[in-house]
């Protein structure tokens, strides 16, 4: 009974005693997260065909088109206005040209109107993903600030380093300096964007729409490198440097490339002679090991993760919370 007893403090905070969750006031949400490579896809699916749910994808690179080898995305379909794999609805996810700038902002807009549309059908929104700042931006409805995009600026900074910008935001705003992604280019470019506008990045505010069951995937560090290994020699195999060409061939940038991530990059620079062929699958996996210990000091933050090693033990969670029969 372990694992009722780490519950209580949640079922309790969020639900009452008598009223089934598809009564509730507050919609309910299972929230999936973990590592790269640690497993979401196959524990959303697991659970979705389990306890009645459909799937939001909560990953930055995997909404957009043309980018599946590179982003690990499931190879499903689109039917009736959503994508569906294994028979299970997905939404935001293989929906946006790779042209087209998807942020935070509407990620959340296009999940909560992906929520009413799983509830009206009494079934069970299931977030899953690994980028966990757009997560927190939708379950707990944080409101962003509204600035709009100084092109010259960004053009400017853009021809820094991730070093260099952080330096600048953290000379007008230590606070958001603090905490954001440092290797992540295009957060800090808005945060100086932002900062600049108000002299500092605004507090941003939080809610409480939701009741929610955070499912964190645990694997240890052996594990999680044996799988990432295996999935960077995969992504190798089915083609990640022709996905890269195709690309370029449709009219991306180089410099939009650059923002699809470490794997992009790679596959660029052995397509530009910059790295050897044979090296892809390292770099690949050295990058995400780092990549995934990022993810996860992120992760620790959240006190309210419920952090699973199993199928069976992530089920007896979803069943507390849902007060589902057996």
């Amino acid at each position: 009974m372990i694992i009722a007893k780490n519950f209580s403090r949640i079922y309790e905070k969020q639900h009452s005693a008598t009223v089934p969750y598809y009564m509730n006031k507050k919609i309910s949400l299972i929230v999936i997260i973990g590592p790269t490579a640690s497993g979401k896809s196959e524990f959303a699916i697991h659970l979705a065909k389990k306890f009645n749910g459909e799937i939001i994808s909560a990953d930055s690179r995997q909404c957009y088109r043309n980018l599946t080898i590179g982003t690990a995305k499931v190879n499903g379909k689109w039917k009736k206005g959503f994508f569906l794999y294994k028979g299970i609805p997905h939404f935001c996810i293989d929906s946006v040209s790779p042209k087209r700038m998807y942020t935070a902002a509407i990620f959340k807009k296009d999940a909560q109107s992906a929520i009413k549309a799983i509830t009206a059908r009494r079934h069970v929104p299931i977030i899953a993903g690994g980028t966990a700042f757009w997560i927190n931006a939708l379950v707990y409805d944080i409101d962003f600030p509204h600035v709009s995009p100084n092109q010259a600026l960004r053009k400017k900074l853009e021809k820094k380093s991730c070093a260099q910008l952080l330096a600048c935001l953290k000379k007008m705003d230590p606070r958001r300096a603090a905490y954001i992604e440092q290797k992540n280019p295009r957060r800090l470019i808005r945060a100086i964007e932002i900062a600049k506008t108000f002299g500092s990045v605004p507090p941003m505010t939080a809610h409480n729409p939701y009741c929610a069951l955070w499912i964190g995937i645990s694997r240890t560090d052996s594990m999680l490198r044996r799988s990432i290994a295996a999935r960077s020699k995969q992504m190798v195999k089915q083609g990640l440097i022709e996905e890269t060409k195709k690309l370029l061939a449709a009219g991306i940038a180089k410099k939009r490339i650059h923002e699809f991530g470490f794997e992009y990059i790679a596959a660029l620079d052995v397509i530009e002679k910059k790295r050897a062929a044979g090296q892809l699958v390292e770099t690949l996996t050295q990058k995400t090991v780092s990549y995934a210990k990022r993810q996860m000091r992120w992760f620790s933050h959240n006190s309210d993760i419920q952090w699973v090693s199993s199928l069976t033990q992530a089920e007896q969670f979803v069943r507390m919370f849902l007060r589902a029969p057996i």
